[in-house]
Formats: C-alpha cells, structure tokens, sequence
C-alpha cells in the first residue's frame, strides 16, 4: 500500500488553488488558455486529494468516539472507522495513479498501421484478422476508424493497411498493441492439415497533438501515382495516389483515397505521427534502461501475442496472460487483454512513484 505524505498532498492543492487565483487575475489569452489546460488536468488530482485528505481527518475523530465508550454512539463509531480504515487505501491509491509518471499521449487519437510480416498469403490474411479485430473494439469503444491507406494482399487480406483512430483515449489502450503478432493453425490452402506460424507487426502510432513538428518543404519529396487494386471502381483512373518521402529520416508515407488534395492531407498527419513517435522513442531510449522493459514501451521487434487456433487461446508473452476465447477475442472482445496490460503498467507506474518518493 502507497502512504502518500502529507507535504505532497499540500503541494496538489496549493497549486491547484495558485492556478485558480491566477485564472481570475490574468488577461493574457495565451496564459488564460495555459492555466485552463492545466487547471482541467489538475481538478481531478485535487478532488481525489481532497477526498484522501478528508477521510484521514476523520480517523482521529472516530477513534476519540470509540474511547469515550458510549453505549449509542462508540458502536457506530467503531463500524464507520472499519469502513473508513478499509476504503482509504484504494483513496490512496486513486491519487497515487493520477501522481504517477503517466504518458501525456494517454487521450490522443492513434494512427494503426498492420503489415503482414513472415508467412506469405497466410500472413496478409492473419493481418485482415487482426484489423478487422481492431475496428470492431473500436465500435465498443466509440471512436471512429478511417483508412488512409491500404495494399491487398494476393489471396486476401492486407498486406498493409494504415488507419486513423479517432476518440477519446485511443492511445492510452491501443498502445500496447504495437509488436509482433504471431499466428499458429491450418491455413485455408493447407490440404495436408498441417499447422502452420505466420506473423504480422502492428504499430500504434499517437496523433502529434498541441506539438510542433517541423517539416521543411527541402526535407520532403512528393510523388503522385495511379493507385492499384483489386479492379473495377477500385482502381483510380489518374495519378491521385500520393507519396511524401521524409529525406533526413527516410521515412515513407502513402495515401491512396480518390482525392490527391485528400490524399496529401492524410499523408503528411501521418507523416507527423512516425516523426512525432521517432521522438517519442528517441527519448523513452534516453530516459533509463528500466523503462525497456516496461509494458507498452513499443518495441516492435518483439514477439508480444500468439493467437494459437487449435487450442483457441491467445498469449500474451509480456504479461504471461492467456486467454481462452480467441473467437470472441477476434470479434474485437479484447477487454480483459487491454484492461491486464493497462493493470499491469499502473503497477509499474506506482512502483516508478514510489522510487521517487524514497
């Protein structure tokens, strides 16, 4: 159990109440709009605070009910004391999560990138499995999902799609699932009924938000080329397709809607995200070896679930978690595998406050 100490739980409020004054003091528009920010992240911290602080100042008072043992009031006292002492440690642990380090992209919308890795056709179609997975948690969730690019795989499938989630606290869930995804059963053009592993890699990308992201026109290429497809209306009739190449970085976007101003549009967000994330990366490497291991660090080189067919069950390697209910799971059930990865980054989160505090 987390004891927070009195002088930090002072330090919330004072400043809580310091922003407070200093809204109703300033005329500056562009301070106005940094103490709102700030005050909205803040109010919640101060109420949990409040509501910690609250309940240990009514502990003393019950315990000096309790020893005046009176008949009618001591036993009541003593109930709502048990009650009390029994609920203060998840107040405590309530403020403690909105203290800890926490990622500031936690509510940001994502950009969802599946490719299909080793395994030929078997692994484009294990990459439609997964976004189709994707999309339907993402209509339990309420957020939208737009594609921004797409190349079919040659027995169906993907093998690539990019797409835009947007909605409140995309990232902060959808985070944990960058990595390699890897697939166990009977491919649908095995005749011998032999299992077969094929792999695809998903990347979580967080929308680069209230953050400047240069990007010099020297430092970009733009092309425009006719999409392909699957034929018929798919297939665009002029060269709308667009491809920015990011030279310092090497980094390639695409968008392939009908629309080339569109298109152009989508791929520098896009563009933005994968330099905004090559940032993000950059200084999670800095910070300290520990975070590495850390749950949602994004290390795409590693192997982070496998979907075992037979046996109807998913692994998750980085928690040890397995789930039996890959059908429903594939429907886009994925719940209890978010909510155990996002458990299990709390705890780191509280073990790296506690470090802090000593």
């Amino acid at each position: 159990m987390i004891r927070l100490p009195q002088q930090k739980l002072d330090q919330v409020l004072d400043r809580f109440k310091m922003i407070e004054a200093r809204m109703g003091a300033v005329t500056d528009g562009t301070e106005i709009v940094k103490l709102s920010k700030e005050h909205a992240e803040l109010k919640p911290v101060a109420e949990a605070v409040e509501r910690v602080l609250k309940a240990r100042s009514q502990v003393p008072e019950l315990e000096e009910l309790i020893a005046l043992k009176d008949p009618e009031l001591s036993p009541l006292a003593e109930d709502e004391l048990q009650e009390l002492k029994a609920s203060l440690p998840e107040l405590e642990r309530g403020v403690a999560l909105l203290l800890a380090p926490k990622d500031k992209d936690e509510n940001a919308s994502a950009i969802l990138e599946v490719r299909a890795g080793t395994g030929g056709d078997e692994a484009a179609i294990f990459a439609g499995d997964l976004f189709r997975m994707y999309s339907r948690y993402a209509v339990t969730q309420g957020w939208r999902v737009e594609i921004d690019s797409i190349s079919e795989g040659d027995a169906g499938g993907y093998k690539e799609i990019i797409a835009s989630v947007t909605g409140d606290g995309v990232f902060g869930k959808m985070k944990f699932e960058s990595g390699v995804h890897r697939v166990q059963r009977v491919p649908a053009t095995e005749t011998q009924g032999r299992i077969h592993t094929s792999a695809a890699t998903v990347a979580v990308l967080p929308e680069a938000q209230d953050v400047e992201i240069e990007i010099l026109d020297k430092d970009i290429r733009i092309d425009t080329y006719r999409a392909s497809g699957s034929g018929g209306q798919h297939v665009n009739k002029t060269d709308s397709a667009v491809r920015i190449t990011h030279m310092p970085s090497g980094i390639v976007v695409t968008s392939s809607e009908k629309s080339q101003h569109m298109n152009r549009a989508i791929a520098m967000r896009n563009l933005k995200a994968r330099l905004y994330d090559q940032q993000r990366q950059a200084l999670d490497t800095a910070r300290s070896d520990a975070r590495k291991s850390q749950v949602g660090s994004g290390d795409r080189s590693e192997r982070i679930r496998t979907y075992n067919y037979p046996q109807g069950r998913i692994t998750d390697h980085r928690i040890n978690l397995t789930i039996y209910n890959l059908p429903q799971f594939m429907e886009g059930d994925m719940a209890s595998m978010i909510n155990a990865l996002i458990a299990e980054d709390q705890a780191e989160r509280l073990a790296m406050l506690e470090d802090e505090m000593g």
